[in-house]
């Protein structure tokens, strides 16, 4: 019997070609974390079987290439970071930027805290709490950005993640499709947060079949 996608041995799946451009020196690392998602990250059910095969390409190429909205030497916090997404695979493809994962689950943070030892990043950090916590607020000071990824609709999504930006910074987080009607139906909760005018952003083209699409809010108040 031929075995389903979702019984492929991780080793077996083939890393694509443009990794190599897209993490250059830590293609290893990436490597071994995408490893480590299929392994590990299944096993514990950060990651659906079905997902398996399909991590490069949803889940961390996508993800490392938000870095290219971002400028040289920022501050990041990904919030409700889950496995790593997208930071883990950001701070790969931009070791200058410096991040801190922030996950409230337990067993997340723990694997977090795992798989940061494991690939050697030093410019990541973790804060096991949510995002709209004083006590996590004053952890991680004011940062250049915010980001996430499928956290919350987006006028929820602006009240954890604009408080944590400074003046003059801004949240980019990864969407879909229906992003421009968001941002219509939540133009209110964006202002009320001192958020300025929303951009949509797409990310990755010319390296991926499906660029990513971003929003980007600066916090202007």
């Amino acid at each position: 019997m031929k075995p389903s996608d979702s019984d492929q041995q991780p080793d077996a799946i083939e890393t694509p070609e443009v990794a190599a451009q897209i993490f250059g020196e830590k293609l290893d690392q990436a490597i071994a974390y995408h490893r480590s998602l299929a392994t590990t990250g299944s096993e514990r059910g950060f990651i659906g079987p079905r997902e398996v095969p399909r991590l490069w390409d949803r889940h961390i190429l996508n993800c490392a290439v938000i870095g290219e909205a971002m400028p040289e030497g920022a501050t990041v916090a990904d919030i409700g970071s889950g496995a790593g997404l997208p930071g883990i695979p950001l701070a790969l493809a931009r070791p200058d930027l410096k991040i801190t994962l922030i996950e409230p689950l337990l067993k997340r943070s723990v694997y977090l805290a795992e798989i940061k030892d494991e690939l050697g990043l030093d410019n990541v950090t973790v804060i096991r709490g949510r995002a709209e916590e004083k006590a996590v607020r004053a952890e991680l000071g004011k940062v250049d950005i915010v980001t996430s990824r499928a956290v919350a609709p987006l006028g929820r999504l602006v009240g954890w993640s604009l408080p944590l930006a400074r003046i003059g910074g801004s949240m980019i987080a990864m969407k879909g499709s229906s992003v421009a009607e968001e941002i219509e139906r939540d133009a209110e909760e964006i202002k009320r947060y001192g958020g300025g005018a929303s951009e949509v952003i797409r990310v990755g083209e010319g390296l991926l079949a499906e660029p990513t699409t971003l929003i980007r809010i600066p916090r202007v108040r």
